[in-house]
């Protein structure tokens, strides 16, 4: 836990880790028709192609900006891990503030990269290649969609003065909630449909947003 290395392992771990499923999933469902009811955009399908050509930049993008900026960020702030646990209406707390900052940010930074015109065509049109979402298309993103979206969840927990621990189950459900919202699928246990008076729009409302913006 206190390697420079473990950030990008425990990233690029949880988030196929999160993927495989999904991949499955679409592997599936042109032959497996009640995987496929389930399908937000059911005339479409992934092929491996496509999920190669996002793996390969999720890879990419983690070998040659987040792996040595993580050794830095290590370099520069040690790990240092409390000798006792944090209680759990702390975790509570701590992991709501953090995920309603990052989502108050990611708001700011996406509204203004589809209100500027610039914006969008340098930096977030790469993440609307594909009009249909699926897994492993999360992460498929430029260098500044990566390091920027990266830097606030990084930055977040320090600023909150949050535990280790919490940290830690930030990133882990940050992460779910990312991958969720663009795994193509509507299902009865998806996390928009827990949370009351539809004030999460999960995998339908974001799929819906990269069907109508392609140019």
């Amino acid at each position: 836990l206190r390697s420079p290395y473990f950030p990008v392992f425990f990233s690029i771990t949880v988030y196929l880790s999160f993927c495989l499923p999904f991949v499955a999933l679409d592997a599936l469902s042109s032959r497996v028709s009640w995987i496929r009811r389930y399908k937000i955009q059911q005339k479409t399908s992934v092929s491996w192609k496509m999920m190669w050509s996002c793996l390969a930049l999720s890879l990419y993008n983690h070998a040659v900006y987040i792996f040595p900026l993580s050794v830095l960020h290590w370099y520069w702030r040690p790990v240092s891990y409390p000798v006792m646990a944090p209680g759990l209406l702390r975790v509570i707390w701590e992991l709501a503030a953090c995920l309603l900052l990052f989502d108050f940010q990611y708001f700011v930074w996406h509204l203004l990269h589809h209100k500027v015109p610039w914006l969008y065509r340098t930096f977030h049109k790469v993440h609307h290649k594909y009009t249909s979402t699926f897994a492993l298309a999360t992460e498929y993103s430029g260098a500044w969609e990566t390091l920027s979206l990266g830097f606030f969840a990084a930055v977040n927990p320090m600023l909150l003065g949050v535990h280790p621990m919490t940290e830690m189950l930030f990133h882990i459900l940050n992460m779910w909630l990312s991958v969720e919202d663009h795994c193509g699928y509507d299902l009865p246990w998806a996390t928009h449909r827990l949370v009351p008076f539809g004030l999460y729009g999960g995998a339908p409302h974001h799929d819906v947003h990269h069907q109508k913006f392609k140019s």
